[in-house]
């Protein structure tokens, strides 16, 4: 392994399916897949290699790079809340939190601090009663909410992803106060200092990506997992061969077999070329 660790062993499974994370893996920091990068992966589907996405993002945010990658593979959203098939339109797995629990969630967090901005996510559309851009997320970013409307009409629905977003000190005192809460009930994730993900207790990349490696008819031991962030520990752990970013976060870089460049040095390409699925 490098970075002082052994070097994973010369011989390992065929890789017949390989899961990548976008943003801070195979996205740089312009959020962009490089021309060199989409070469690499456009070598897969000739090696009868599938390519799956495996973000937090919901599919909206998803569909412009899965598009420019002539991709037509299942993809795994909201951290594994969703496993979307992108050519039907369709949900082949969905696992949400009921309404009344993120009602429950999104009280307690306003008793707190009332300024703290409610995002969630509902399968495909953003539900807010706030449109407040001061906090937001990488789709927010790119897309407007749906829905604005009180929280009743909100949590009427069951939620895929429910976020709250606001000042990173408040943010970081929220996540612990909820953890302490909610911490059975739920899955609370924090990629960002200023964003709290909360998600069904039973959902992860490696439950959602396990799903999607038995569609598909290959082992975990064939699956190779790619990511940079906590929010991928679960996935690389499960899977034969764990790549991390040069950029990931310690956690990350402790389960993985092998280091790769950073997602600003083309390390999804080179991590591609390390384990023989294109030409170096």
């Amino acid at each position: 392994m490098s970075d002082g660790k052994e070097e994973v062993a010369a011989e390992h499974p065929p890789i017949r399916l390989v899961a990548v994370d976008l943003d801070g893996t195979l996205l740089n920091d312009s959020k962009q897949v490089t021309e060199q990068t989409a070469g690499a992966l456009a070598c897969l589907p000739q090696r009868d290699v599938k390519v799956v996405i495996a973000s937090a993002r919901p599919p909206r945010s998803v569909r412009h790079i899965y598009q420019s990658l002539g991709l037509d593979t299942l993809q795994i959203n909201y951290n594994g809340a969703l496993i979307w098939d992108e050519p039907n339109q369709r949900a082949i797995f969905h696992r949400p939190l009921t309404g009344k629990l993120a009602r429950k969630i999104i009280d307690h967090a306003r008793d707190m601090f009332e300024e703290t901005i409610v995002a969630c996510e509902v399968m495909d559309k953003w539900y807010t009663d706030r449109n407040d851009a001061s906090h937001t997320t990488e789709t927010g970013k790119l897309f407007p909410p749906d829905v604005i409307c009180a929280l009743d009409e909100l949590c009427r629905h069951p939620i895929t992803k429910l976020m709250l977003l606001g000042e990173p000190p408040v943010m970081l005192k929220l996540e612990d106060i909820l953890a302490k809460e909610f911490g059975g009930q739920v899955t609370i994730l924090k990629t960002d200092r200023d964003l709290i993900q909360i998600a069904h207790p039973q959902v992860g990349k490696a439950i959602a990506l396990a799903k999607v490696a038995k569609w598909y008819g290959v082992p975990m031991s064939e699956v190779m997992a790619i990511g940079d962030a906590p929010n991928d520990v679960g996935m690389l752990q499960s899977a034969g061969v764990a790549v991390a970013m040069d950029n990931a976060h310690p956690l990350v870089k402790d389960a993985a077999d092998w280091i790769a460049p950073s997602n600003n040095d083309h390390g999804v390409h080179a991590a591609l070329a390390r384990f023989g699925l294109c030409d170096t």
